[in-house]
């Protein structure tokens, strides 16, 4: 089991930066792989990125490649998701997520944080 707390949301300017945090208990954390993805108003959720857990790998969704980075520090059980660059259109709640396989193809993970709003104003 792997329970997942997002933190680092809110609201900032078109071109500005925001860091996401993920907070993980649980003894798996550091053997899973970890990600995000996010569901913007009216449309379906959608992968953004997703990192193995020796952070070898990495896999971005091509709309926010070059602008946000994706990392983990198993020692605090911890995922990040550095986001700049951003604009209107990254609006979006932000879930953090995590399984024991790492996937780049039609990752489903089994474990979900509670989400976390971030909101790009122009």
């Amino acid at each position: 089991q792997v329970q997942l707390v997002e933190s680092g949301g809110g609201l900032v300017q078109a071109g500005g930066s925001l860091r996401l945090s993920c907070a993980a208990s649980g003894r798996t954390f550091g053997n899973s792989a970890m990600g995000w993805f996010r569901q913007a108003p009216g449309k379906e959720r959608e992968f953004v990125a997703v990192i193995s857990w020796s952070s070898i790998r990495t896999k971005y969704t091509d709309s926010v490649k070059g602008r946000f980075t994706i990392s983990r520090d198993n020692a605090k059980n911890t995922g990040y998701l550095q986001m700049n660059s951003l604009k209107p259109e990254d609006t979006a709640v932000y879930y953090c997520a995590a399984d024991p396989v790492y996937s780049t193809t039609d990752w489903r993970p089994t474990y979900w944080g509670q989400g976390t709003q971030v909101t790009v104003s122009s």
